[in-house]
């Protein structure tokens, strides 16, 4: 495990294969840094894996569109990296990052 060291000196336990292996993945083949930036705010963010964010919390945070935020939540629900679970239509999903590498 690695840390982020964040604001208030808080630290966020990362997951090594984020921080090589995925961000390779994404960024460099997928040609997704959106999804990567996405990913790692609902991982820090998350307590318990599980965080509630709307589009455009998630895009302030990460400094992308909303737009480009929908579209890295798609792409990580497809690859198989984020669960979403949505109430209802106006509300914020719950988002949960997923870790298909530690099984």
């Amino acid at each position: 495990m690695a840390s982020i060291a964040m604001a208030m000196n808080a630290q966020i336990p990362i997951d090594r294969y984020v921080l090589g292996t995925l961000m390779r993945d994404l960024v460099g083949h997928d040609r997704r840094a959106g999804a990567y930036l996405v990913y790692l705010a609902v991982t820090a963010e998350g307590s318990g894996g599980r965080v509630a964010r709307s589009h455009r919390q998630l895009a302030e945070q990460t400094g992308l569109s909303k737009r480009a935020v929908q579209d890295a939540i798609g792409h990580l629900e497809a690859r198989g990296l984020l669960q979403i679970d949505r109430r209802a239509r106006t509300e914020a999903a719950v988002l949960t990052p997923l870790t298909p590498w530690r099984r």
